[in-house]
Formats: C-alpha cells, sequence, structure tokens
C-alpha cells in the first residue's frame, strides 16, 4: 500500500451495503472454548461410574484450554497492534512527503540548470573532488570542494555550460588527506513523493524511481 499527499475520495453514487466480519472458528477463543467445554460435558456423560474422571484432570484440562484461549487471544491482540502500528508508521511517513532525503548512492540531481548530490567522508579531508560522469562514464566535469570536515556535505555543480543531456547523469567523489586517499560515500538527493507500509516496514518511494526503507534515509535536507 503506497500513500501519496492527495487524499482519495468515494463517488457520491457508490452504494452497497458492509458485510460483518465472520470470526475463524479455527482460532476464535470462543469457539475453542465453546467446543472444549462441548467435550468436557461428553466426556462427563459417558465416563465409567467405577471409574470417574479425577478432579486433578479436570482442572489440569479446565488449565490447559485457558491457556491456549489466552495465547489466541494474545494473538488477535498483537496482530491488531501491528496493524495499528503501521497504520501510525504510514501516517508519519506522509509528513515527509515534498521533503528532501539523502540517501546511498550517485545518481546527480538536476533542477534550474543545477546539478546536486552529497557525501559523507570518514575523517577531515585536505582535499576533495567531485566528478561529473554521463551514464556512459564519460567526464562532464569537475567540482573541486577543497579541504572538507569529517561528516556529510553537499556539493552544488554549476550545469549553465553544459549542454548534453542530464539523464543519467551521476557523481564520484575522491578524498585525500596530504598524499593518502579517504574512503567516501556518496549521497544521493531525491524528494520523498510517497509513504507507505510493506511487511511491517515503512517504505518511501522517491522522487528518482527509489523506493527505500525508512531507516536508509542517511539525512533530510
Amino acid at each position: 500500500m503506497i500513500i501519496n499527499s492527495t487524499k482519495a475520495t468515494n463517488g457520491a453514487g457508490a452504494t452497497g451495503t458492509a458485510s460483518s466480519a465472520v470470526a475463524d472458528p479455527n482460532t476464535d477463543p470462543n469457539a475453542a472454548q465453546d467446543r472444549f467445554l462441548k467435550l468436557l460435558v461428553a466426556q462427563l456423560n459417558n465416563q465409567d461410574p467405577m471409574n470417574p474422571l479425577d478432579n486433578a484432570q479436570m482442572t489440569s484440562q479446565m488449565a490447559q484450554i485457558n491457556t491456549v484461549t489466552g495465547i489466541q487471544q494474545l494473538n488477535q491482540t498483537m496482530t491488531s497492534m501491528a496493524a495499528q502500528f503501521n497504520t501510525l508508521q504510514v501516517m508519519q511517513g506522509t509528513a515527509l512527503v515534498g521533503r528532501s532525503v539523502l540517501t546511498e548512492g550517485s545518481s546527480v540531481t538536476m533542477a534550474d540548470k543545477s546539478g546536486t548530490g552529497g557525501f559523507e567522508l570518514g575523517s577531515a579531508a585536505t582535499g576533495v573532488k567531485v566528478e561529473i560522469l554521463t551514464a556512459g562514464g564519460q567526464l562532464v566535469d569537475t567540482v573541486d570542494m577543497g579541504a572538507q570536515s569529517a561528516g556529510r556535505h553537499i556539493f552544488n555543480w554549476d550545469a549553465s555550460k553544459y549542454a548534453g543531456s542530464t539523464e543519467g547523469l551521476r557523481f564520484r567523489v575522491s578524498a585525500v588527506n596530504g598524499s593518502a586517499p579517504l574512503s567516501t560515500t556518496s549521497l544521493a538527493m531525491a524528494k520523498v513523493t510517497a509513504a507507505g507500509a510493506e511487511d511491517g516496514q515503512l517504505v518511501l518511494s522517491l522522487s528518482n524511481g527509489q523506493v527505500i526503507n525508512y531507516s536508509q534515509i542517511k539525512a533530510l535536507v
């Protein structure tokens, strides 16, 4: 289920009657208890008068059915809570619709002749360069970021002089500390377009076509 910022409305001419939910006799605690009581009464009616059912056995059987009933009721409660939690997650996720987020990736986000992306440094760098590449890997331009501290950073590329196609543009980050190369993590920027839930997890649809779990967001921009 995916929910975006547009609310759905039912047509005014729609007709129909709501059908009441029917409890599953295999999982309904009341049905299980009813079956147990019927079996117990039948057992009492057909017991050997010379060897009646022991009180301890009756107590044990009643304790067992109470335990089973309690477990079934707990399962139903947990299922209901899980459904409510999913709904709450989706409601919280819709608050992110329209917000820009950073996730792991190397695609360049274009807007008004400007390209944007991000990167993360594990330690301070004396020099950082961002190379803009075509989908085929051809170098388009280089953005010199200079010295940068450890952590997440955003870069902006002036694409006003670039006449080629911006479809599929990506970037590559290189960083050094003196002459020693540093590891970097490329971060793609995109807007959240929709929110939903899958397998109990909040999922977000992004403007770049990705569908990610909420945990994959590195930062809100």
